[in-house]
């Protein structure tokens, strides 16, 4: 069964390892029917490389760029059946990794695949161990009926490489505006609500790794409580993410003793600034939004 795509990529001074993304994305044994790059204003010369490459360019300010807006205007522009999104620095792995995000679509029930991302191939044992937890090599197909079985971590799933079947996302009202972080999660849950599944394709594969500074790391958490602050509602039909982030902790410290016992302080660390950043975020509208604009990530939000 072939299936009618698009791709959108959203990008901003992707840098050199934009050249690699589009040399792996070309290489593909199948071809969307429309590529669209939405770029926030990039001044590094990745948009003449886009345009040389076949693609769509959309150029926008970068102060109007939103996770779930700016995904969302991609897939009004869409006449596909699904849409295929990236970041930019997710490089697929090999030549038939689109064909295999695509797949599960074969079930109707499906309305959401997301793909297996790799350690890149100079990350440090802390960021690899986060990939394999995240991204078993086994594939899984879940409904709102596993949420028993796996708490918050049901409507786990990433855009950085993901698929969306467009009917069932424009059902369940398509991406939210104006959310800090984790539209992904947001739509995913709406999904499950709606009795639809999502699959996790452990065949299709990117490298996809990061190497956040300590405080990169707290201002990523802190993002990420704010967005659980601002959306209770999918902690409440899905269950806290509590017990998932000790599972993770054992985990991590067990990767570690075995492969680089030397990063364990740093990984203890790292635990208490995501845990902080986390608790500090879910109480934001009690802090003053000189402090919010300091701890978050996402500069723009607090604009």
């Amino acid at each position: 069964m072939s299936v009618f795509f698009s791709v959108c990529v959203p990008t901003y001074n992707p840098g050199c390892m934009w050249h690699a993304w589009l040399e792996a994305f070309k290489t593909q044994t199948v071809k969307p029917c429309s590529a669209l790059i939405i770029d926030s204003s990039s001044t590094d010369g990745s948009v003449k490389q886009s345009i040389n490459y076949g693609f769509n360019v959309l150029t926008i300010s970068k102060n109007d760029f939103d996770h779930g807006k700016t995904r969302q205007f991609s897939v009004n522009k869409s006449k596909a059946d699904v849409i295929v999104f990236f970041t930019q620095d997710a490089v697929l792995v090999n030549d038939d990794s689109v064909q295999k995000i695509l797949n599960p679509f074969k079930d109707d029930s499906v309305a959401l695949v997301y793909g297996r991302q790799l350690p890149n191939k100079n990350a440090l044992q802390i960021e690899a161990h986060a990939r394999c937890y995240n991204y078993p090599n086994k594939s899984v197909c879940r409904s709102i009926e596993d949420k028993t079985i796996y708490g918050l971590k049901t409507a786990f799933v990433s855009n950085s490489f993901s698929a969306y079947r467009i009917s069932a996302l424009n059902d369940i009202g398509g991406f939210p505006e104006d959310v800090i972080f984790g539209e992904d999660m947001y739509v995913a849950t709406k999904l499950l609500l709606a009795g639809h599944k999502i699959a996790y394709a452990a065949d299709a594969c990117v490298y996809h790794s990061h190497a956040y500074t300590f405080i990169e790391e707290f201002k990523r958490y802190f993002d990420m409580g704010v967005f659980h602050a601002r959306e209770p509602w999918i902690r409440e039909e899905l269950g806290g993410a509590e017990g998932e982030g000790f599972k993770f902790i054992f985990s991590e410290l067990k990767h570690l003793m075995k492969h680089a016992f030397w990063l364990i302080p740093e990984s203890m660390l790292r635990t208490l600034l995501r845990y902080t950043g986390f608790r500090l975020g879910l109480v934001e509208k009690r802090l003053p939004l000189r402090l919010k604009r300091m701890l978050v990530m996402n500069k723009g939000y607090f604009s």
